[in-house]
C-alpha cells in the first residue's frame, strides 16, 4: 500500500470537470459570454488564428472558475489580456516555472506531511491526543484557495488545456511528452476545493488510518471451549493484513494448520458482522473464544512488560464493538460529500476516482474484474487447489498460498532467518542496495536507490511514502517486532520497498514534473508485486524454473480471482452509500453484510460449495482508503504482463527502471509503451490455462 502524495492526491481525490459553483453562484455567471467573445477575437487578432483554439479554450475554463469575490468583468478580461503566453517563448517560460515551483510547493508539503505523522505512524512510544490534532491537520489544505485567490490557478487555466478521460484515451497516443505535462499541469487546477473540504478528507483519513493501526489481535489468547491454545505467545496479528498472511503461512502447518486456519476465519467474520467483543481488540489481559464468542480474564498476560496492554483486565466487558468499523467507513463517505458539492461534473467521489485518478471508467473495470471472475479456469484452479490439499475448499482457501515457493518453508525458520537479518529498520536500510542486486539491479543502479529511500519502523502494517520533490527521500514504513522483523513483515516490507524504488525513478529520472508517478495506483502495485513474489529469491532460499514459474502463474491468477470480488464489494457499498446517504452505521453494515454474500453467492459460491459467505469485506482497506481496493485486482493484470515483458527482456532491473520512467500517461498507452499491449486480464488468464496444462 502507498500513501499518496499531495499532487498526485489531488488528482486522485479531488479532480472534477470544470464547472464549479460557488454557493448561490452558476458556472461562468461572473463572466458574460459576450464578454468572453471580444476578449478571444482580440487575442485572436493579436497571436493569429492558428491560435484561436488554444485561446478559446483557455478563456472557458477561466470563466468557469471565475468568481464575483476574483475581481469584477473588467478585472477578468484584464487580467485575461495580461497573462495569456501568445508566444512559444513566453510559454515556454511559463510552462518551466511552474513546473519547478509545483515541485516546490507539493514536495514541501509532502515533507511536513510525513513529519507530522510520525507519532501516529511510526512505533515511537504512545501516541498523545495533540499528536493525533497535528496527524489531522492538513497544511495544504488551504494551497488551492491561495493559489485561486492570487489568480496563478488561473493562469494555468488559461494557458494549459484540460482533457477528459475520452480525449486523453482518443488523442493521447499523438502527444509529445511536453503536452502530456501540460495537460497534468492543469489537471491540478480543475477543481476549487475549498479548505474546508481539505480539511475534512485530511481528518478522515487520520482518524481512521488510527482506527486500522490499533486493530490488533492477541493470538494466544485465542481459545477452544476446552481452553486450548493454537498459536504461540506474543503473536500479535492487525487486521486484517497479519490475519490473511497467518492464514497463508499456516498451509505449511500439517498438524495444527487447518484448526488455526478455521479460528481466524471466525476471527475475521466477527470483525466484519462487528459482534467481536470491544475488550478483546489489541488487549493480551483477556481471552476470547471467537467460535462462542465467549471473553474471560486471561490468567497470564504475554504483553510485554510495561506495554498499554500489559496490565491485567479488572473487570470484563463482553459488549461487542458497536458498528465502530461502520461508523468509521460512513465518516468517509461524510467527507467525500463535502467535496461533492464542489465537484458538479463530476459529483461523486466514484466518478473521480475512476475517471481522474485511475483514467478508467467504472464500467470498464467492473468488466475486467468479471471477465477474471467469470473465467473457466477458475474452476479448474479451484479443482486443482482442492485437490493438492486433499479434503474439500472452505472459504478462507480463496486465500490458498500452497502455489508460492514458501508454501513449503516453515514459517518459525523463516522468521528465524528473517529476524537475524533485519534486527531492526537500520538493518533492513543497511542491506537494501543487496537485496536490489538480487532483484536484478546493476550495482549503481541500487546504490542510487537506496540512497533515496529511507526506513522507517511501523505501527501499522507498513506503508510507502514517496517524494514530492527531486532529490527528497522516499520512506518505506515497515513493521518490526520487538525480536526483530519476522517473514510477513519481511514480505510486506519487499512490496513497500518496491514502491520506493518506482517512486523514486518516477519522480527524480522523468523530465517533468507534473508527469512523474504511473497512471494509476494500480501501476504502482503491479510493480511492487513484481519483487514481492520473488522475496524468497532475495534470500538465497529460492530459484525459479518452468515448474515454479507455472505454479507462480496460478498464484498470481488465483490471488486476482480473490482480490477481484473484494473490489468488486467495495465498488457496489459506494453506489450504495450514494444511494442511501443518510444511512446509519447499522444500517452500512448490514448492506456490507449483503452485498458481500451477494458478491460471494454469484462468484464463488460456484467454486466453493458453501453460500453466504462475508469474508470479502474483511479487508482495512475500506476503512482508511476510499475505493483503492479495485487498484490490486487491476495490478495483478499489469504485473503479470509487466513480468512478462521483464523475462522477455531477461534484464529486470532495467526493465523495472525502464517502465517506472514512462510517466503518468494513459494507463493503455503506458501499457502499450511497456509491453506492446494494452491493460486487460486477457494474459493472466492465458497464463493459467497454460500452466494447468503443463502441470
Amino acid at each position: 500500500m502507498i500513501r499518496h502524495n499531495p499532487w498526485r492526491l489531488l488528482l486522485v481525490l479531488v479532480v472534477a470537470a470544470s464547472g464549479f459553483a460557488a454557493a448561490a453562484e452558476a458556472p461562468g455567471q461572473a463572466i458574460p459570454a459576450t464578454l468572453g467573445a471580444q476578449v478571444e477575437a482580440e487575442l485572436v487578432g493579436k497571436f493569429g488564428e492558428a491560435q484561436r483554439e488554444r485561446i478559446h479554450r483557455g478563456i472557458a475554463q477561466t470563466v468557469a472558475l471565475w468568481q464575483r469575490a476574483d475581481g469584477d468583468e473588467k478585472s477578468w478580461a484584464e487580467f485575461v489580456r495580461q497573462n495569456y503566453a501568445g508566444t512559444d517563448a513566453a510559454r515556454d517560460a511559463l510552462f518551466n516555472r511552474y513546473q519547478h515551483n509545483l515541485e516546490m510547493i507539493w514536495g514541501h508539503s509532502q515533507e511536513i506531511r510525513r513529519e507530522l505523522n510520525t507519532p501516529s505512524d511510526l512505533d515511537t512510544g504512545p501516541i498523545a491526543p495533540f499528536d493525533e490534532l497535528f496527524a489531522a491537520w492538513d497544511t495544504s489544505a488551504h494551497v488551492l484557495d491561495d493559489m485561486f485567490g492570487n489568480k496563478l490557478a488561473f493562469i494555468a487555466l488559461l494557458n494549459f488545456p484540460l482533457s477528459s478521460l475520452e480525449e486523453r484515451e482518443r488523442l493521447g497516443p499523438k502527444w509529445t511528452r511536453r503536452q502530456w505535462a501540460e495537460t497534468y499541469l492543469a489537471e491540478g487546477f480543475r477543481q476549487r476545493l475549498p479548505a474546508e473540504a481539505n480539511q475534512a478528507l485530511a481528518e478522515a483519513y487520520a482518524a481512521s488510518d488510527r482506527y486500522i493501526a490499533r486493530y490488533n489481535i492477541w493470538m494466544h489468547h485465542l481459545v477452544d471451549a476446552k481452553g486450548s491454545r493454537l498459536f504461540p505467545a506474543g503473536k500479535r496479528l492487525l487486521s486484517h493484513w497479519n490475519l490473511r498472511d497467518e492464514l497463508k503461512a499456516n498451509y505449511a502447518d500439517h498438524k495444527d494448520g487447518l484448526a488455526k486456519q478455521r479460528t481466524i476465519q471466525k476471527v475475521m467474520e466477527r470483525i466484519i458482522a462487528q459482534d467481536i467483543p470491544a475488550v478483546v481488540i489489541d488487549n493480551p489481559a483477556v481471552d476470547w473464544n471467537p467460535f462462542t464468542n465467549a471473553v474471560s480474564r486471561a490468567a497470564v498476560s504475554d504483553a510485554p512488560a510495561g506495554s498499554a496492554g500489559a496490565a491485567a483486565a479488572t473487570s470484563i466487558d463482553p459488549s461487542p464493538e458497536r458498528d465502530q468499523r461502520y461508523a468509521r467507513w460512513l465518516a468517509n463517505f461524510h467527507a467525500m460529500q463535502v467535496v461533492d458539492k464542489y465537484s458538479p461534473s463530476q459529483p461523486t467521489h466514484i466518478v473521480r476516482v475512476f475517471e481522474t485518478g485511475r483514467q478508467l471508467s467504472e464500467g470498464r473495470v467492473q468488466a475486467m474484474l468479471e471477465q477474471l471472475l467469470g473465467s473457466p479456469q477458475v474452476k479448474q484452479v479451484g479443482a486443482l487447489i482442492q485437490k493438492r490439499l486433499g479434503r474439500k475448499l472452505e472459504p478462507f482457501d480463496i486465500w490458498y498460498a500452497g502455489f508460492k515457493p514458501s508454501a513449503g518453508q516453515d514459517e518459525a525458520q523463516l522468521d528465524a532467518i528473517v529476524a537475524k537479518r533485519f534486527p531492526d529498520a537500520a538493518a533492513y536500510q543497511r542491506e537494501i542496495p543487496t537485496m536490489l542486486r538480487a532483484l536484478g539491479f546493476a550495482p549503481d543502479r541500487a546504490d542510487y536507490v537506496a540512497r533515496h529511500i529511507v526506513v522507517d519502523p511501523a505501527r501499522g502494517s507498513g506503508h510507502a511514502m514517496g517524494a514530492s520533490m527531486k532529490g527528497a527521500s522516499a520512506h518505506l514504513r515497515t513493521r518490526i517486532e520487538r525480536g526483530g522483523m519476522n517473514y510477513k513483515g519481511y514480505n510486506i516490507a519487499v512490496h513497500e520497498m518496491c514502491h520506493n524504488v518506482e517512486q523514486t525513478f518516477s519522480l527524480n529520472d522523468v523530465e517533468y514534473y507534473t508527469l512523474h508517478g504511473v497512471p494509476n495506483t494500480a501501476f504502482t502495485e503491479a510493480l511492487a508485486f513484481t519483487c514481492q513474489d520473488r522475496d524468497l529469491e532475495i534470500l538465497g532460499l529460492a530459484k525459479p524454473d518452468p515448474q515454479s514459474r507455472a505454479l507462480a502463474a496460478l498464484d498470481d491468477f488465483w490471488g486476482a480471482y480473490e482480490i477481484g470480488g473484494v473490489a468488486l464489494v467495495d465498488m457496489q457499498v459506494w453506489r450504495w452509500l450514494y444511494a442511501h446517504p443518510d444511512a446509519t452505521p447499522l444500517q452500512l453494515r448490514d448492506a456490507v453484510l449483503g452485498i458481500a454474500k451477494d458478491t460471494w453467492n454469484k462468484w464463488y459460491a460456484p467454486v466453493f460449495g458453501v453460500r453466504d459467505v462475508t469474508l470479502l469485506a474483511v479487508y482495512s482497506h475500506m476503512i482508511n482508503n476510499m475505493l483503492y481496493l479495485p487498484d490490486y485486482p487491476i495490478g495483478h493484470m499489469i504485473a503479470f504482463q509487466v513480468k512478462a515483458q521483464m523475462e522477455k527482456a531477461g534484464n529486470f532491473g532495467a526493465e523495472f527502471e525502464r517502465v517506472s520512467r514512462i510517466g503518468s500517461l494513459a494507463p493503455d498507452l503506458w501499457m502499450i509503451q511497456a509491453t506492446g499491449k494494452p491493460v486487460g486480464p486477457e494474459a493472466l488468464i492465458a497464463a493459467a490455462q497454460a500452466a494447468l496444462q503443463s502441470l
